[in-house]
């Protein structure tokens, strides 16, 4: 009876565990059009470093999966070696967590063509992602505008074009903040926060942080955005 009941308790135990995987599994599956050959990494940054979590040799028709666990939502990237001698435009960014996504693209538009589906924190992350390419754009058209030649002699084109990349910047921080509270629910909020307005003044980031439920502040990136708001003390 006591053996019986000891081999019921590991299996318990072990079909406990294996739920507790199951909860935790992301699926990322697509395909690269067009790639006949290249290898296909899955990375994150666990701590401060690019590391490779997977891979997967194309050879053919482009189609691709990794399964892996997931202990936190994380913003992951899926990254093509190809041997073309370029590494831009051959990494794709999204918030991973439990859950499945599908990543559709081609193998010579790899980032920009990418349509990336998944949960409900990925939808909010490529809106968030959408609105500061729009910021980016903005703040590089007046950086040019501000190198060339022919401002550079008009003192009150200078002014007036270092007064519009002022502004660039301020809706910038303002929409990250407004994007943060909004989301402040989800892991997402601090993520925005430490990556992209981490010189923001205290007090905004503070009072955000303090906005964050006890979950989301203990989670990667609230402990992140608390350490920048513990270094400015």
């Amino acid at each position: 009876m006591k053996s019986f009941i000891y081999s019921l308790t590991l299996l318990l135990l072990f079909v406990s565990c294996q739920t507790e995987d199951e909860s935790l599994k992301m699926v990322v599956a697509g395909n690269v059009k067009g790639l006949k050959k290249g290898t296909l990494f899955l990375q994150a940054i666990p701590d401060s470093t690019l590391v490779n979590l997977d891979s997967v040799e194309i050879r053919g028709d482009g189609n691709f999966e990794f399964i892996t666990h997931v202990p936190e939502p994380d913003v992951f990237y899926l990254y093509l070696d190809n041997d073309d001698n370029n590494s831009l435009n051959d990494r794709i960014a999204f918030f991973g967590e439990a859950g499945t996504y599908q990543i559709m693209t081609r193998w010579d538009a790899f980032e920009t063509d990418a349509i990336v589906s998944g949960t409900e924190n990925q939808k909010k992350y490529e809106e968030f992602k959408e609105n500061m390419s729009r910021f980016n754009l903005r703040q590089l058209e007046l950086s040019r505008a501000l190198r060339s030649s022919q401002i550079t002699q008009d003192s009150i084109a200078v002014d007036s074009i270092e007064l519009a990349l002022d502004q660039s910047l301020r809706r910038k921080y303002l929409y990250t903040l407004n994007f943060a509270h909004t989301h402040k629910g989800s892991e997402l909020a601090p993520y925005v926060a430490w990556a992209e307005i981490a010189d923001a003044n205290p007090k905004l980031l503070d009072s955000l942080y303090k906005t964050l439920p006890a979950d989301i502040a203990d989670s990667k990136y609230g402990k992140k955005l608390k350490g920048i708001l513990d270094s400015q003390q």
